[in-house]
């Protein structure tokens, strides 16, 4: 453990005055008690100064593992990485509904910029919170669980209420999975059947470089009906497929009908590998459900500007929410993810017109990933509420940067 110099991708270096591994919840509280200014660094993986600091960077890789289960329930601890924490529940029979593209990244981390995997029925995994547990600014603890009136707006607030150290999350009876890949649906029939293509399995991607074709990746618990989309035109694949064109599909996880546990299956990943290609960009837009196919008919419109900076994008639903500024909350949402090449000014201009195309379904961004828009938090209609609770947990505003102050007009 040292200093962290740079985000995952290596596109953020952090200007942190010092970085800090504390061993303790207490020394959590003097960190912060200490600190004119903080933010909370997890893996790494988000591609906007979102957790930058001029201040003092926590990372909670030294704090001792926290892992107490109940029936339906586990309380981790907020640094725990999803893979560990997979790892954990697996041996006890139990599973989290969802899981995003890749378990490298930290529970706390994922819950707070609401990250997803995909399904019709999956939400967030901030959904699956029942309670957090923070240090605020003064160096008191405070949980907050379910049902209580500020809950909502604590669990994806991107680290401005204060440091996370652990959180209690929804768990259900392990269970598995198995994945198959139907390559080349012309896109046409993608738009027009979008409705029966996302509702086909459990988990549901659609990766596109925007040319034409589709490749469509089904991930269904294996006590469900089998999915078959051939009848799109699409083809089910006998060979794996990497979600980027051109990269080493020993990084996946299986493929080709071979089932596994939901954790093995469920992320696009393996745990004991890279995630995909590093040198890279991504970006994030979420518009509501019923507005899938005109947006992608308004993407496909810009793929002159979009493929020469891409590597691949990915189509996913996922559930509404009741978190206040998750991307999701109140609507269930599909949302277009890019991964670009690392060619930032390029990309920029292009988020611009990403942005103006899908602008007639107010689009939110993800918040770890790169946006042009000026007011991502003024699409939230409990943006007010949550500023009120920003301002009693941390009163001058010791968790907030440059970036998160211009989203929250502070």
């Amino acid at each position: 453990m040292g200093r962290v110099s740079t985000n995952w991708a290596g596109n953020v270096t952090f200007s942190a005055a010092r970085t800090e591994h504390p061993r303790s919840l207490d020394e959590v509280r003097d960190l912060v008690t200490g600190a004119d200014t903080a933010r909370v660094v997890g893996t790494g993986h988000s591609f906007s100064t979102v957790a930058d600091t001029t201040g003092t960077l926590i990372a909670l890789d030294g704090v001792p593992e926290v892992f107490e289960t109940g029936p339906d329930s586990v309380r981790v601890g907020a640094g725990t990485r999803l893979a560990r924490l997979a790892e954990l529940l697996q041996a006890r029979d139990l599973a989290l509904p969802a899981m995003p593209s890749l378990p490298h990244i930290t529970i706390a981390g994922a819950c707070a910029t609401a990250t997803h995997g995909s399904g019709d029925r999956v939400a967030s995994l901030a959904s699956l919170v029942r309670a957090v547990e923070l240090v605020t600014a003064d160096g008191g603890t405070v949980r907050l669980a379910r049902g209580e009136e500020d809950f909502d707006g604590a669990v994806v607030s991107f680290g401005t209420l204060g440091v996370v150290t652990a959180v209690e999350l929804d768990v259900v009876p392990a269970f598995d999975v198995e994945q198959r890949v139907y390559e080349d649906m012309p896109f046409d029939a993608l738009v027009e059947h979008v409705d029966a293509v996302f509702s086909s399995a459990y988990s549901v991607s659609a990766f596109t470089t925007w040319q034409g074709v589709a490749h469509v990746f089904t991930k269904r618990r294996t006590t469900d009906e089998r999915p078959d989309l051939t009848w799109t035109g699409a083809t089910e694949a006998t060979r794996p497929h990497h979600p980027v064109p051109g990269q080493p599909t020993v990084h996946c996880t299986a493929q080709l009908g071979e089932p596994g546990p939901w954790h093995e299956r469920l992320p696009h990943f393996r745990a004991d590998f890279t995630p995909s290609v590093g040198a890279e960009l991504q970006s994030e837009y979420f518009v509501a459900r019923e507005h899938a196919a005109d947006a992608l008919k308004a993407l496909a419109g810009l793929r002159e500007h979009v493929t020469p900076v891409l590597l691949t994008s990915e189509v996913r639903t996922i559930a509404a929410d009741t978190q206040w500024l998750s991307m999701v909350h109140g609507r269930d949402s599909v949302a277009f993810h890019f991964t670009w090449r690392p060619e930032d000014r390029e990309v920029r201009a292009v988020l611009r017109r990403i942005e103006d195309a899908l602008a007639p379904w107010d689009p939110r961004p993800h918040w770890g990933k790169l946006t042009e828009l000026p007011d991502p938090a003024a699409r939230y209609p409990r943006l007010d509420r949550f500023l009120d609770l920003r301002r009693r947990l941390d009163p001058t505003g010791k968790f907030g940067n440059a970036l998160v102050n211009g989203w929250l007009n502070r």
